[in-house]
């Protein structure tokens, strides 16, 4: 099944595929040419870097200058899987990944086709296989609307968890969350005994470690908003996307969760874009409140949701 996307990887051509996250557009991590069709395919800024997917343990020593005990704590109990770990990189890794800086950002992911293309085709830079700026893909067809009927795509039908990695910055103490995700702070912190925290947003005149900190992301062309108003007031050309049970769905276009925020992760980008293909003008999403944000879905949520208002 995977022959012809592992031979257009060697030949420094790029590849859509899954990982239990969101689908991947992948480039060999060693071809600068086919790492730089990855920036053009998605109009993606050079100053935005790259994850290497690896498909082994040993894989990283290729990447990083040197792996801590705390790194190898959390890569034996977290990989492969939702994690994403940022170390200091070797002086063969190229610029193009890192924009320049002296980090690598590198995971596992655990979906078996996503491992076994890795292992035949070697380490993978990855981006989301998306337009820059756009809702990530969640499903193959999401990968065609961005870039067209005939791109290569590797199809596992939809994916498990919806959203992106959590990215954590071992490189320095203290440990710091550039990019929320599926793990929390807490769970990372309860493997090290050692306090994580979650960063602040990069500015846009400074360098970004990880990908999804520094742009508007994550947006459809319907105009993404925090819910003010009551929905039984608001109009009907609009998607709303409630989690509470004191708000009444009043119209077709209102989907509630009831407190399910992985279900609620898990269809984000598909409800961004059915928005689009419903030719509806809004998404109006009910905050969470100061109690939800112990779930690691509701920050992971929060964070995506912020980024596509913004």
């Amino acid at each position: 099944m995977l022959n012809k996307y592992v031979k257009l990887l060697k030949n420094g051509e790029i590849v859509a595929f899954p990982t239990e996250t969101v689908y991947g557009l992948g480039a060999s991590a060693w071809n600068l040419s086919a790492i730089r069709m990855i920036f053009d395919q998605k109009g993606r800024p050079t100053d935005n870097p790259l994850i290497v997917h690896i498909s082994s343990a040993r894989m990283v020593e290729d990447f990083a200058k040197e792996i801590p005990d705390n790194a190898l704590k959390l890569m034996e109990h977290f990989w492969p899987g939702l994690l994403t770990l940022i170390f200091h990189k070797k002086p063969e890794v190229l610029d193009v990944i890192t924009a320049g800086l002296d980090t690598v950002a590198i995971r596992w992911p655990k979906h078996p086709l996503a491992q076994e293309l890795i292992a035949q085709a070697g380490a993978l830079v990855a981006p989301s296989a998306n337009s820059s700026g756009k809702p990530s893909p969640t499903k193959p067809e999401h990968v065609r609307e961005d870039f067209g009927a005939d791109f290569p795509v590797i199809e596992a039908g939809e994916t498990d968890i919806g959203l992106e990695s959590t990215v954590l910055d071992i490189s320095e103490e203290p440990y710091q969350i550039y990019r929320p995700g599926a793990i929390s702070p807490d769970e990372i912190s309860k493997i090290i005994g050692t306090k994580v925290t979650v960063a602040e947003p990069a500015a846009k005149n400074t360098a970004a470690k990880s990908p999804g900190t520094k742009y508007t992301h994550y947006s459809p062309h319907a105009t993404v908003k925090w819910l003010e108003a009551n929905p039984q007031k608001a109009g009907q050309n609009a998607l709303y996307l409630l989690h509470s049970n004191k708000l009444e769905p009043v119209n077709q276009n209102i989907i509630q969760y009831n407190g399910d925020f992985k279900r609620m992760a898990h269809e984000l980008y598909d409800r961004f874009r059915q928005a689009d293909h419903e030719t509806l003008n809004a998404i109006l999403i009910e905050p969470f409140k100061e109690s939800d944000f112990k779930n690691p879905y509701v920050q992971a949520l929060h964070n995506r949701i912020s980024k596509a208002v913004s």
